[in-house]
């Protein structure tokens, strides 16, 4: 089944984050993972306004979502997020599609 994991991100240094989106590309690549949402338009219709920008991930896996985040590759990348940016992410498993 596949999981997502869902992140949003106020970027307030923008030059460092562009050096963390190649690094994390390439590590969400090597782990299984595609990109389905990276930024764009976003309509808050409930509950506070999106801070920022929105990035959605897909995995084969709840544990190969987990396995990413905790790689060494993405490891070596997330310092520059942190810097770079303030962030919530989180995983959630997906469903089997409906009938």
């Amino acid at each position: 089944m596949p999981a997502y994991v869902i992140a949003e991100i106020a970027v307030h240094d923008q030059e460092i984050y562009e050096q963390y989106k190649p690094a994390a590309a390439a590590s969400v690549v090597a782990h299984g993972g595609t990109y389905k949402v990276r930024g764009g338009s976003v309509d808050s219709l409930e509950g506070d306004p999106v801070a920022g920008r929105v990035v959605v991930l897909e995995f084969p896996s709840f544990e190969a979502a987990q396995n990413w985040y905790r790689s060494e590759d993405y490891r070596a990348a997330l310092p520059l997020r942190q810097e770079a940016a303030d962030s919530r992410v989180f995983i959630v498993e997906g469903t089997e599609p409906l009938a």
